[in-house]
Formats: structure tokens, sequence, C-alpha cells
């Protein structure tokens, strides 16, 4: 039987741990039906026998706190609320206690905004981590020598796993379903609890913010250019002319303030506004491209899709409202 330990931090989100917890014990209720021993232990360890979560609406009743736990198989972090450096700080006590379990072989995972405590042990540094979009910004700051890779719903880094934003979480318990029980009991789990299997990008649901929270003035003006013309043609040397920047220099700056290339933050201001007007307007396909300062239609085909894992007329498809006559 696979021991695992779900913690219930202090401020965290009360969906993404009693979710789990759900899911995972509907997977010994599937076996039982089947005249089998149940597969996995699923205990709430915390650091008190009583937690307040989700802003101090709900309070979560511990089964063990952190020193009755002697060996784990598998630990899940909840997502966190709240400010998120603070989150972190009201948390540490678990810090040391993950560390250890990892070092005697148990493996963890972090769920949306769980990752900011993860990444917290240092067990990520050098290796791939999800986590909500809009925090991307905030955990590169926080963890520069973790590789974020903002449009995965699910890594798994020899025993060490992370989920994308809010409800993905869900995808992530599936994967551990089936790689702890198999492909039947995942099939099954998605099917009762109505999950949507397969899922492995949570680009279609970004929003593109400008990362603009660092002290570069020269930089930031250099954004505001680009969101206020990103229907011309704006070119590298353009902007480098512009604020009497040397291309080169102008490159590393903006990469190390935005996480983006000069060109890539063109490209997605760009496909921001074609999303939008995709969702809300009745414009087509082409008109959208001309409106977004695109005139080959291939390249913009090619960005929109890189960007947000489908195509134009996907993407309208599936997001545009209904608009009234």
């Amino acid at each position: 039987m696979k021991h695992i330990s779900i913690l219930v931090p202090k401020g965290a989100i009360l969906g993404s741990l009693e979710g789990s917890r759900q899911l995972l014990t509907q997977v010994n209720h599937f076996f039982a039906a089947k005249g089998q021993q149940p597969v996995f232990k699923v205990q709430l360890v915390g650091l008190a026998d009583k937690t307040p979560i989700s802003g101090g609406l709900f309070t979560v009743n511990a089964d063990l706190v952190l020193e009755q736990v002697d060996k784990t198989d598998l630990i899940i972090i909840p997502a966190l609320d709240g400010e998120i450096t603070m989150a972190v700080k009201n948390n540490e006590e678990f810090i040391p206690w993950i560390i250890d379990q990892h070092r005697n072989g148990a493996e963890v995972a972090s769920l949306c905004m769980g990752a900011f405590l993860l990444a917290s042990t240092g067990l990520l540094k050098g290796k791939k981590c999800a986590t909500h979009w809009m925090a991307a910004g905030q955990f590169r700051q926080m963890f520069p020598e973790v590789e974020l890779v903002t449009e995965k719903i699910i890594t798994d880094e020899q025993g060490i796993y992370s989920s994308g934003g809010a409800f993905s979480y869900l995808n992530l318990i599936l994967y551990l379903i089936e790689k702890y029980t198999g492909r039947e009991m995942a099939v099954l789990s998605s099917k009762v609890f109505a999950i949507e299997m397969e899922r492995s990008s949570q680009s279609p649901f970004i929003i593109f913010q400008g990362q603009k929270d660092h002290a570069d003035d020269p930089i930031k003006k250099a954004q505001d250019f680009i969101e206020k013309n990103y229907q011309e043609k704006i070119t590298v040397e353009q902007i480098a002319s512009m604020f009497a920047l040397g291309r080169r220099n102008l490159e590393r700056r903006f990469k190390k303030a935005t996480a983006n290339t000069v060109v890539e933050y063109i490209q997605r201001v760009k496909i921001e506004a074609a999303k939008m007007s995709l969702e809300n307007s009745r414009e087509n396909v082409n008109e959208v491209m001309y409106n977004v300062g695109y005139t080959d239609t291939k390249a913009f085909r090619s960005t929109f899709k890189r960007i947000t894992g489908l195509s134009p007329m996907e993407y309208r498809n599936k997001y545009q409202r209904e608009l009234v006559n």
C-alpha cells in the first residue's frame, strides 16, 4: 500500500486539498468494488491538529502532525492562498521535513501555487516546474535556478511533480493514479469525476501580461511603446535606436527584465490582441491578422499556435462569446 501524505499548509486552498483526497480515496473504493485491497493510505498531515485555510473560512482537521510521520511514499503540497512570500514563510516548518522525506525515498508533488513551497526546499534546482501562469514572473524572480515551464499542465522530474494553474491539479492527480495503479483506474477516475484526460498544456488559458515588476526604466518605456503600437511593424533596431541602446545591450536587459526577448514580447502582445479580437468580434482571421500587424498568413498562424496551443479558428470556436445582432 502506498502511503500518501497530503499536507495541510496554513492558508491552503481547500479545493486542491480536498479534491486530491477525494480522487485518491475513490480509487480505493474502485478496488474494494472489485473485491481487492486498497492501494492508497491517504492522510492529511499538518503542523497542528487544526489548520485554518482559504483565508480562515475553513478549518481542516489533520490526521497526523509532522512528527508523527516517520516515512511516507508521496507528499502532496496543495495550492497556497494569499501573498505568496508570506504564505511560504508561514509554512517554512514543512521544508526540512519534505527534504528529509525525499532523501528517504518519498516522491513530492506540488499543485498550482504549492510550487513556491516545493521550490523553497531546493529540490527543484535545475529541474522543470509548472505553476499558475499568473505567478510566472514572481516565481522566476524568487527561484531563478528552476526552469519554469508556464505552458505545461504537468511536470515529472524523476519523482518530483508539479501542476499548472488552478484546477489543472486534477490532471496531475490522474497522472499519479495512472502511474501507481494503471491506465484503467485513471480512465475510470476521469469518468466518475468528469475530468478531461490528456491535457498537457495550459497555453490556451494564458493571458499575457507584460512583466513590468522591474526597475529598468528604458525597458519599461520600450514595453509601453510595443503595447501602444502593436499594429505596426516594430523592429529590434527601431527600439534600440529610439532608446539610444546598442542592440545587444537592449536584448540582454529586455530578457533580464521581462523573461522574453524583444521579438518574443512583440509577438506575444500582437497575439494577445488577436485573441481578444477572435473572442469579441466578427472579423475573419485574415482581418484579425492584418489588424495586429501581420501580413504573412503562415507566420501569423504558426506564431498563434506556438503561443496558444491552438490555431486561430480553434481558439475562436473555443472562446468566442455569442454575439447579439
